[in-house]
């Protein structure tokens, strides 16, 4: 358990280093100083923010430890990936 928490620490704050360099992209683009690929890379990076957050909603919900497995997995069978980029690691 103790293990599990410490993977979940380390992408969480991988996450966190990911949405700075977003919000960098970000402010670069509103004074036209960001490519076209870093706004990619920077829309990306929300996408898995956003992620991270509903992960978050479902965390508070009772039964979540039952429910987001099964979300994952239902993700997975549909072709969708509920998961965000810095969990994809934790196996």
């Amino acid at each position: 358990m103790i293990e599990s928490l410490i993977k979940i620490k380390g992408a969480l704050a991988e996450e966190n280093e990911e949405t700075k360099k977003m919000l960098e992209i970000y402010y670069r683009f509103t004074i036209e100083k960001a490519s076209k690929e870093e706004m990619e890379q920077a829309n990306e990076q929300f996408r898995s923010m956003l992620k991270t957050i509903g992960l978050g909603v479902l965390a508070i919900l009772p039964f979540s430890p039952i429910t987001i497995p099964l979300l994952v997995k239902i993700g997975k069978f549909l072709g969708i990936n509920i998961l965000p980029n810095s969990f994809k690691d934790m196996k």
